[in-house]
């Protein structure tokens, strides 16, 4: 069983701090802009933002996402934040992929019936990242489709992917940049450097006071453990360290929600053990 931190010690990074920030009555929407502005390097219109806003799939047999942060601009673009501090192996591999999969539904829920192409809105997913994603010691790796035969032609779509290294040596960013991807690795008024970060920290620091904010924290953990503690002893009865396993890697991805399923049905466990290589 992992060792529980106090709420003082998490950082920005951690999903249960940004969502209990971004999603706050009072400094939810000045603190994702404050983010969000900082990122793109520009000013954004008026915002809504949805924390932990989960997008369910066309079926039960079809898989749902869950986006930690979730930002619409009053009649401009849609996007979503994905701080991920998980490192794994796996999950770098995966991440291509999984932002792919973010644009589709993203995509299919902004577009109405009877619509046309072009009134499709522009989507940024945005991944912040303590591992490196793709090896080369960048602190921005900005992904757009292209042309292969072709690469300086013209081709808008409207889709980004944005990966922010915390990490980051290589590439140049703004020095603005540098210190919101420093401070949000490592939350603390000393961190907070600039006049943006410093608002930042003082709302940070009101959300961590907040009394119920530190009694959903108290809460999630001990649901967390009863969940955890109920699927390690399915994995038992079943006698599959291979369950185990499944258990610990739907935890790191965040989620839970699909454990009871896992438990209870055979076919779908099968296909997790597929998707995440567990032999």
């Amino acid at each position: 069983m992992r060792q529980r931190r106090q709420l003082e010690e998490l950082n920005l990074v951690d999903d249960f701090l940004v969502n209990s920030l971004t999603s706050h009555q009072v400094y939810g929407e000045p603190a994702a802009r404050c983010i969000l502005e900082c990122i793109l390097g520009r000013k954004i219109g008026k915002i809504k933002v949805i924390a932990q806003h989960f997008m369910q799939g066309e079926d039960t047999g079809s898989h749902g996402i869950r986006m930690d942060v979730y930002l619409d601009e009053e009649d401009g673009e849609l996007f979503d934040l994905e701080p991920d501090n998980n490192n794994g192996k796996e999950d770098a591999a995966a991440l291509p992929r999984r932002a792919r999969f973010y644009h589709a539904k993203l995509d299919a829920g902004s577009l109405k019936a009877g619509e046309e192409y072009e009134s499709l809105r522009n989507v940024f997913v945005i991944f912040i990242t303590t591992y490196d994603p793709f090896g080369l010691k960048r602190m921005v790796y900005t992904i757009k489709s292209g042309c292969i035969e072709v690469p300086g032609l013209s081709y808008d779509d409207g889709a980004r992917t944005i990966f922010l290294y915390t990490k980051g040596t290589k590439g140049y960013p703004p020095e603005e940049l540098r210190e919101l991807l420093y401070y949000m690795e490592h939350t603390s008024k000393e961190n907070a450097k600039t006049e943006s970060l410093q608002r930042l920290h003082e709302m940070v620091t009101a959300v961590k006071c907040d009394g119920k904010v530190g009694l959903t924290y108290m809460k999630s953990f001990e649901i967390e453990q009863r969940i955890r503690r109920e699927a390690l002893e399915e994995g038992r009865k079943e006698g599959s360290e291979r369950y185990s396993r499944l258990i610990g890697v739907l935890f790191e991805q965040h989620r839970e929600q699909e454990l009871k399923r896992a438990a209870e049905d055979e076919e779908y466990r099968n296909r997790l053990y597929k998707e995440f290589h567990i032999l």
